[in-house]
């Protein structure tokens, strides 16, 4: 899912190219992907791009009239930019944008249509679409501390809950948490004021290095190749490589289609974590540390997987995240 660096660069190019330029028409290659019905879509006709703004995840277009396209690219949605008139591609086209200096097109791989466009009138419309959370560069340390311990949450769902804080998702998260050291399970309760001034500048420090590093590699042109998954992360799609900082390997928990990445080394002082309803399965089989796991392959003469188990037919088993453990290196 594009995050608030990936989201700021589109921004950044669409400001560049059609900022005020005409918004000519919308032509609906899905039309699904409209998801509001008044004011309709066609009343952009003709009308001059004021301004973008970012809510949360979302991007927002301004109109003259104070019209706003709102553009929700939720895991696959991306944007492209064409020459005028260019058509959406193919299955995966979902609308395209003609402007009076050249085309966007939106697509959405895989075949769940989750990307969507909306259309409001005035700002406290825009406003409503906006899930509330923090803007971590704008907080202050004391304000960020009270929305964190507003209720008892793991660190990662906090920091991937929109309405606590905004524009950060799976991946970027997982680089927060390397950054500033912390457990992605730790609870936000537990904090101590230290840690929580880390986190808040890891955020800080982790989204502004990444919005720097893909203005570069675009140059100046439109973004394209926007992945959750990108050289240079230190942990998140590294499972099983080693960590940059201290050579461990990467370990992760898969739960649906999230993942969550971090070092054991860095993050959870050696300790694997694991999900309750399977540790409690596994029992006295479970490795606890990275030590513990590379005595078990050693005693196994080097075979290299962690101990497995079925998954249950018990709901409180089966329904549980997949936690996944690479051999150590």
């Amino acid at each position: 899912m594009p995050e608030f660096p990936d989201v700021t660069v589109y921004i950044e190019a669409l400001d560049a190219r059609v900022r005020g330029a005409r918004l000519e028409r919308v032509r609906l290659a899905n039309p699904f992907v409209l998801r509001s019905v008044e004011p309709p879509i066609a009343a952009v006709s003709g009308r001059q791009v004021i301004g973008f703004s970012r809510l949360g995840k979302r991007i927002a277009i301004e109109l003259d009239g104070e019209l706003f396209l709102v553009l929700h690219l939720m895991i696959a949605g991306r944007l492209h930019w064409k020459n005028a008139g260019a058509r959406p591609p193919g299955k995966i086209g979902l609308a395209a944008f003609d402007f009076s200096t050249g085309t966007l097109t939106m697509t959405e791989a895989g075949t769940k249509r989750r990307a969507s466009i909306q259309l409001v009138a005035g700002r406290p419309a825009l406003q409503a679409l906006d899930p509330g959370g923090l803007e971590v560069f704008e907080t202050d340390l004391a304000s960020f501390r009270e929305a964190l311990s507003a209720e008892n949450h793991t660190l990662k769902r906090v920091l991937t809950d929109p309405r606590i804080l905004s524009g950060i998702g799976n991946a970027y998260s997982d680089e927060i948490l390397h950054r500033a050291r912390l457990s992605p399970v730790k609870l936000t309760r537990l904090l101590t004021d230290d840690e929580t001034r880390r986190l808040l500048e890891s955020c800080r420090s982790t989204l502004a290095d990444w919005v720097d590093r893909l203005r570069q590699e675009a140059a100046g042109e439109f973004p394209e190749g926007v992945t959750a998954f990108r050289d240079g992360m230190a942990v998140h799609g590294r499972f099983g490589k080693p960590c940059p900082d201290c050579g461990s390997p990467v370990q992760r928990i898969v739960h649906a289609e999230n993942e969550t990445n971090y070092c054991a080394r860095c993050q959870t002082g050696g300790r694997l974590l694991a999900d309750r309803a399977l540790s409690r399965l596994l029992r006295q089989d479970w490795p606890r540390t990275l030590d513990e796991l590379e005595e078990r392959r050693r005693e196994a003469g080097g075979a290299t997987n962690a101990p497995s188990a079925r998954r249950s037919r018990r709901p409180d088993v089966g329904s549980a995240p997949r936690v996944q453990h690479p051999p150590t290196t």
